[in-house]
């Protein structure tokens, strides 16, 4: 019966990958759809949910003989690697808009409130911004 255990093993952690691959491939697809098409999307949860498929693709590899990925499996991870690397760019471009809006909105609110009383004046037109 443990010789029976042992031969199924193989064919069970291959499935578990497979599907883990598949649902961190639909969240990638989906967190980049979203970014690109700058629909709402709540990054905090895409992030938990990519950690967990993460983590666990890493238990489900664990015990595989990495020395006999099959080349489906191979291809999978090649295209999830390209994926990943999309949506590292698409996740990129997102946060730098994000942190250029969030610099405008700073710098309009430092204007609008600076009366000249404290320090010499840095907004748009001052000496200082040149």
């Amino acid at each position: 019966m443990r010789a029976q255990v042992v031969k199924e093993r193989p064919a069970v952690t291959r499935s578990s990958i497979v599907k883990t691959l598949q649902r961190l491939e639909t969240l990638v697809d989906r967190e980049t759809a979203a970014l690109t098409s700058r629909a709402p999307i709540d990054l905090k949860e895409f992030n938990n949910a990519k950690s967990q498929a993460l983590l666990d693709l890493s238990l489900a590899t664990r015990s595989l003989d990495m020395a006999t990925l099959d080349a489906e499996l191979i291809e999978r991870l090649k295209t999830l690697r390209a994926k990943l690397e999309k949506n590292r760019v698409v996740l990129r471009r997102h946060l730098e808009a994000v942190r250029e809006i969030a610099n405008l909105v700073s710098e309009t609110i430092q204007d609008a409130e600076w009366d000249g009383t404290y320090s010499q004046h840095s907004g748009p037109g001052s000496s200082l911004a040149k």
